[in-house]
């Protein structure tokens, strides 16, 4: 009997994709012309026999010759060799294959050889994963009762927040004159700063005392402290001052002990503070994680993190529990150190897991940069907030209302009647003023006031940190990685012109009409250059400005003509890759030795694949000629459709939301500071029912099946609109029962008791999670992939008790089987079935095989 790849026998009924187009090649078809296109050599031993015979069965063919190239000669594609992995791994008498293996030894003869050989790197796992045992199954009472108490202190917050806010703007309206406003709105906003900067430290030294190494399950009441303290935390406005001094004081307010001349870009706080060491002098670039804690098999596991001095952490990096790095060590871009692994003193380590390697990734001199310059500009800062901002910003308001008469009268205390017109028309012009009006003037000084910079900062030209030229900077890359005009132009033709009035030098434009993604983004956008007819997926990070702990620099960043690059990919300055290559997701992009040129780059550290498969170049028909023309025009008049429908509908949340806000004032008298609870939390609600709502009736209210067409295919550009439905509310409900909720109400098939700290799905009705499953922060599960014009989608199935790790990815056709563990910022490539109860780690992600230990337990209370 034939055995399909899962999910192919449901898109074979759908109609959607053939089975054979989801597997791969069938017979003498997909490239494969039969003996006389590779070698004639026959099996010769056991392990070749056997794996020649797997290998037949998964292609469909009579036989296969031992010296024929998987993808040059049988046409084979990375799904399908998925799928014979798999089956390897079934067979007790055949050593464990993973994709690695296979890239690396792309004939029979060559991976039995390499399998037949003992190589201990090929299995070497980091030192310990987590718990070998399974979790026992969570308590439902004690998982409703925590999402209570969690509502209970949101509620809370939100009534103290109100109650302050509104006693405030009357103490500040009671002021005389334009000085007298300034003063008092200058002392109310200092004092709402302070106060909002220390209640979170407060809190912390309150409710949980000094973090120490230790682990409790989650739902409980040692898991409700940690996870109020570590909201309250995350939403303190210090983290606005990243990149600043100030920031560095808050962590050692929060008990982290830091040294001299840190330089932390990262916006991801730690939250388990006092297990975090620093040592002087060290740098840590932005998108690294260093949490001090993680989630494994339903309960919280706290540990240390300790940095030396002279410390790299490169970006896009993770740092697991009981991991260290030694003085003058460095961590590559694109990197993990697992749970217990330590980088010696003075070595240099990239890829995931991470290893040895000899590339300086601290390229910038330094420059003189000390105490009294740092203490100046944090001062400077300061100062800057509570004389100019504050001030401005509420008296500004206060003015707003009382000097426009049309607008103080509408929110005077009992003129508001909801079955009123006047009141909607009123929030009609107030609405349409402040989302559209601000966003035309926003794209204006988005296009001309941070060009100024580019006048300024020099590239190549080292200059210290914490300066006027440091300071333009930083203003300039916050005003143009704006969120909402990529969301508005990306995956579209028009991200193109956007970017390249940004500044992105993007040379002869050849047009796909998916160029780039929403989720571009750089340092400097003067700096970039991209190739003609390179396409880029979502989550690209340009790295074109360098940091040490006391200077920066701004670089040219080119990337060549005729690449595909995949999700989540960090690209530096003087990456080594040219002309007509594929980055895959998550690659790490090479900083060593020649250019590469049309070939494929996976992993971290990198390896060669092929550039492009033949499943992958079966509608290149589509990208010449009048066929392209034809497709693109309709491609572009449906995304200006898009765009349009979208700017609507988000308007219309901003006009809802008005609405309730006039309400929610004109209330305030007789109800109170209850009335701002229920104002956020009211909005909070319909905002999430409004987004779901537009993405179900995007869906037709039918679940997606898998696809494999042309970005072409008007479906494509259908599922297009999917990425578009803002889901920023998604992340208010990490690490309670109601994310679980929504996730349901988005059509994923989530099972009981999941606890998801900051996970994220793409395609949410081709996912399904199990029971008391656990998922991380920075997690992603990636229903689909894009590859040059391609698009492909599958099912994807977490089994119950799995726990996926801080930062990993999950690609589309995976199957992870019950009490499966995936480890932090692993890639767990398309196709892949992990075994129940299996350790899976690395990038790309292979099978660990070494038993682990178990963090010392500890419950209740931690001083």
């Amino acid at each position: 009997m034939t055995t399909y790849p899962r999910g192919a026998d449901e898109v074979a009924e759908a109609g959607d994709v053939s089975t054979a187009e989801l597997a791969g090649p069938a017979g003498a078809g997909a490239g494969y012309a039969g003996p006389l296109a590779g070698a004639e050599a026959e099996p010769v031993s056991d392990t070749e026999r056997l794996l020649a015979q797997l290998l037949a069965e998964v292609v469909r063919t009579e036989r296969v010759p031992a010296d024929s190239h998987f993808f040059d000669d049988l046409g084979a594609n990375s799904l399908t060799m998925a799928h014979f992995c798999a089956r390897v791994r079934k067979r007790d008498d055949l050593p464990s294959v993973s994709m690695k293996d296979v890239y690396r030894h792309p004939t029979i003869r060559g991976l039995a050889a390499a399998l037949d050989r003992p190589e201990p790197s090929r299995t070497r796992p980091p030192a310990t994963i987590g718990p070998a045992e399974q979790p026992p199954p969570g308590s439902t009472a004690r998982y409703v009762l925590c999402g209570v108490f969690q509502a209970l202190v949101f509620l809370l917050y939100c009534a103290l927040a109100g109650l302050v806010t509104a006693r405030g703007f009357d103490w500040v309206s009671q002021g005389t004159g334009l000085l007298g406003l300034y003063r008092r709105a200058a002392v109310f906003g200092g004092g709402l700063f302070v106060g909002v900067c220390v209640f979170p430290i407060a809190a912390k030294w309150i409710l949980v005392g000094r973090w120490k190494e230790t682990e409790f399950p989650v739902w409980g009441a040692a898991y409700l402290r940690f996870w109020t303290v570590k909201v309250l935390v995350h939403a303190n406005p210090m983290i606005l001052f990243i990149g600043n001094p100030l920031y560095v004081w808050y962590l050692r307010a929060l008990g982290a002990r830091i040294g001299r001349n840190v330089t932390i870009l990262t916006r991801t706080t730690p939250v388990c503070t006092d297990l975090l060491t620093i040592g002087d002098n060290t740098v840590i670039r932005k998108d690294a994680i260093i949490f001090c804690y993680r989630a494994h098999a339903g309960r919280i596991q706290t540990g240390p993190v300790t940095l030396g001095r002279d410390v790299f952490v490169g970006e896009n990096t993770v740092l697991d529990i009981r991991t260290s790095m030694g003085d003058g060590a460095q961590l590559g871009h694109a990197s993990a150190l697992q749970c217990g692994e330590a980088v010696p003193a003075g070595q240099h380590w990239h890829g995931s897991p991470a290893q040895r390697t000899d590339v300086n990734h601290l390229r910038v001199e330094p420059a003189r940069c000390g105490t009294l310059r740092r203490a100046g500009y944090a001062a400077a800062t300061v100062l800057q907030l509570l004389l100019l901002g504050l001030p401005l910003t509420i008296g500004g308001a206060y003015m707003l209302v009382t000097e426009v008469p049309a607008l103080g009268g509408l929110l005077a205390p009992g003129t508001t009647n909801l079955a009123s017109a006047a009141l909607y028309l009123d929030a009609l012009v107030l609405s349409l003023v402040l989302f559209f009006g601000l966003g035309l003037v926003g794209l204006v000084v988005l296009f001309t006031v941070p060009r100024l910079v580019k006048l300024v900062i020099r590239p190549e030209r080292v200059y210290p940190l914490y300066g006027f030229h440091y300071s333009l900077h930083r203003r300039a890359a916050g005003m143009t990685n704006n969120k909402f005009f990529r969301w508005l132009f990306g995956d579209s033709s028009y991200i193109v012109p956007y970017l390249s009035t940004l500044g992105y030098n993007l040379n002869k434009v050849e047009q796909t009409g998916s160029n780039f993604g929403t989720e571009v983004k750089h340092e400097s956008p003067y700096l970039v250059s991209v190739g003609s007819g390179t396409m880029v997926a979502d989550g690209l990070s340009i790295m074109n400005a360098e940091y040490s702990s006391t200077s920066f620099r701004v670089s040219q960043t080119s990337i060549g003509a005729h690449n595909f690059l995949g999700n989540h990919i960090a690209y530096p300055a003087g990456g080594r890759t040219g002309d007509d290559c594929l980055l895959a997701t998550k690659v790490m992009v090479p900083l060593d030795g020649e250019v590469r040129t049309g070939v494929g780059l996976l992993g971290s550290p990198p390896f060669e694949v092929p550039r492009t498969v033949e499943r992958d170049t079966r509608f290149d028909h589509y990208r010449t000629g009048d066929e392209l023309r034809r497709r693109l025009a309709a491609k572009n008049r449906h995304n200006l459709a898009t765009m349009g429908v979208f700017l609507v509908l988000r308007w219309a949340h901003v006009f809802a939301l008005t609405v309730l806000g006039m309400a929610a004032l004109d209330t305030y008298e007789t109800a109170g500071p209850l009335v701002a609870a229920g104002y956020l939390a009211l909005t909070l609600v319909f905002t999430v029912c409004y987004f779901v709502l537009i993405e179900r009736v995007i869906l037709r209210f039918k679940p997606l099946r898998p696809r494999l067409c042309s970005i072409y295919d008007p479906y494509f550009w259908r599922h297009e609109r999917l990425w578009k439905v803002p889901d920023d509310y998604l992340n208010a409900f990490n690490g309670t029962p109601f994310k679980s909720l929504v996730w349901r109400m988005l059509g994923v098939r989530m099972g009981r008791r999941v606890f998801d700290d900051g996970s994220y799905m793409t395609e949410r009705t081709l996912v399904a999670v199990g029971d008391d499953t656990t998922l991380n922060a920075g997690a992603k599960i990636q229903a689909h992939s894009q590859e040059d014009g391609t698009f492909k989608s599958d099912h994807i199935t977490v089994g119950a008790r799995c726990t996926l790790g801080i930062g990993s990815l999950v690609h589309y056709g995976v199957t992870m089987g019950d009490g499966a563990v995936l480890a932090p910022d692993s890639f767990l490539m398309k196709g892949e079935q992990v075994p129940a109860g299996a350790h899976w780690g690395g990038n790309p992600a292979t099978e660990w095989h070494t038993a682990v230990e178990r963090t010392p337990a500890a419950g209740g209370r931690t001083r």
